[in-house]
C-alpha cells in the first residue's frame, strides 16, 4: 500500500509467501525484534488480503441481490444496507491506500493537555480523551492509558495513552493540534458561554525493531509520590517517574503503574516516540514539510471548532469540513473528517511534486 496507490492482491499474497518461509528457518529466531516484526508482517498482510478477497466476494453478492431485488424478491432496505456497508469498507480502505509514509502503519500515542481556563478546560479534555476512545472502540484499537492526572474538580489534567492498531498513527496523526469548545459552561451558574481550549499530540509509537538509542547520561531521572486514582497504595511510595532528556529538553512522564519499574518502562516508551517523531520532523524539514507541521501543532493554531451554542456546528480550520452531527463526532465518529486532512495532504504533495 503507497500513498494514493493501489492494492496489488497477487504481489501481496507473493510477499506473504516469502515471508511465511523465511519464518520456517532454522535461525529465525536468532534475532527476536526482527522475528517479531517479520510475524507482524504476516498478520498483517494475512488480514489485507482476507479484507481483499472479502470486498470482491461482497461485490458480487452485491450484483446478485441487485437481480434479486430487480425480481421482486427482497426489499429496497436490504439493497441499501447491504449498500452502506460496502461503502463503509470502500471507505477504510480508501484511508489505509493514501497513507504511504513509512510510520503511518505504527500504532500511536496520544496527547491531551487543557489549555488556560481551570476547570473549564479540564473537561474539555476529558470530552476530548471520551471522543478518542469512542474512535479507538469503532476502530477495533486498543488502548492503554500510560499518564493520567485528574482535575482538581472536574476532567483532566494531563493523558497519554497509547493506541494499538494498524495503521493507528497514519489515522490520528490529523488530531495534533489545538481543539477549541464554545457551549454554554455547566460550572458556571449564570449559565454563561465559554471557550475552553486543549491540545493534543500524536506520536509514532516505537516498534521493538525500530533501533532508537537514548544515552543513559543524556537523562535526568526524578522520582515523586504519584497523585490522584490508583489506590491508597499510589499515595504511599515515590512510584512516579519523571525523565528529562537533556539534550532536547523533552520531559515526559508517567504514575500510572504502582511499580516504579513499570512506570519508567512506560515513561521511556513515550520519550522514544518523541524522539522518532524529532527524528521524522528534521527528514520533513530536509523536504520542506516542516513549516507545514508547525503551523498545525502551534499552541496559537486553533485546527478544528466545536461550538455547541448557539447552534451546533465542528468545523475543521484546515481543511473547511464541517458538521452539525457533533453528537456523533463526541462519539468518535471522526472517518470523514479524517479522510478531509489527509486528502488535503495528498493534493499538496502531488502540487509540491
Amino acid at each position: 500500500m503507497n500513498s494514493g496507490g493501489t492494492f496489488d492482491l497477487n504481489s501481496q499474497q507473493t510477499k506473504l509467501e516469502s515471508l511465511k518461509k523465511d519464518s520456517l528457518d532454522p535461525t529465525f529466531w536468532n534475532n527476536k525484534n526482527n522475528a517479531s516484526s517479520i510475524l507482524k508482517n504476516i498478520s498483517r498482510l494475512e488480514n489485507n488480503i482476507k479484507v481483499w478477497s472479502d470486498l470482491e466476494k461482497r461485490h458480487g453478492d452485491i450484483t446478485i441481490l441487485f437481480e434479486f431485488y430487480e425480481s421482486g424478491e427482497v426489499e429496497e432496505k436490504e439493497v441499501v444496507d447491504e449498500l452502506n456497508e460496502y461503502e463503509k469498507i470502500i471507505n477504510d480502505l480508501e484511508l489505509k491506500l493514501i497513507l504511504g509514509d513509512n510510520q503511518d502503519i505504527q500504532d500511536a500515542i496520544l496527547t491531551i493537555h487543557p489549555g488556560a481556563g481551570g476547570t473549564e478546560s479540564q473537561d474539555w479534555a476529558e470530552m476530548l480523551f471520551r471522543m478518542y476512545s469512542r474512535y479507538i472502540e469503532r476502530k477495533s484499537f486498543k488502548k492503554m492509558i500510560l499518564d493520567y492526572q485528574p482535575g482538581e474538580e472536574a476532567g483532566i489534567k494531563d493523558i497519554t495513552i497509547e493506541i494499538k492498531g494498524d495503521y493507528a498513527y497514519g489515522m490520528l496523526k490529523a488530531e495534533a493540534g489545538i481543539h477549541r469548545l464554545v457551549r454554554i459552561s455547566p460550572f458556571d451558574s449564570n449559565s454563561r458561554r465559554h471557550t475552553s481550549f486543549a491540545s493534543v499530540f500524536v506520536y509514532p509509537s516505537v516498534s521493538e525493531d525500530i533501533d532508537i538509542e537514548v544515552n543513559p547520561n543524556d537523562l535526568r531521572i526524578d522520582t515523586y509520590r504519584a497523585s490522584g486514582a490508583g489506590g491508597q497504595h499510589v499515595n504511599k511510595t515515590d512510584s512516579a517517574i519523571r525523565i528529562t532528556h537533556l539534550p532536547t529538553n523533552i520531559v515526559v512522564q508517567c504514575q500510572n503503574e504502582r511499580s516504579q519499574h513499570k512506570n519508567k518502562a512506560q515513561a521511556m516508551k513515550v520519550l522514544k516516540a518523541r524522539l522518532y517523531q524529532l527524528e521524522i520532523d528534521k527528514e520533513k524539514e530536509a523536504v520542506r514539510e516542516l513549516e507545514d507541521q508547525k503551523k498545525d501543532i502551534g499552541w496559537g493554531s486553533q485546527i478544528r471548532s466545536y461550538v455547541f451554542h448557539p447552534y451546533n456546528m465542528v468545523k475543521d480550520h484546515r481543511t473547511k469540513f464541517e458538521s452539525t452531527n457533533t453528537q456523533n463526532i463526541m462519539d468518535g465518529d471522526l472517518d470523514d473528517f479524517i479522510r478531509a486532512y489527509l486528502m488535503e495532504n495528498i493534493s499538496e504533495k502531488e502540487l509540491k511534486n
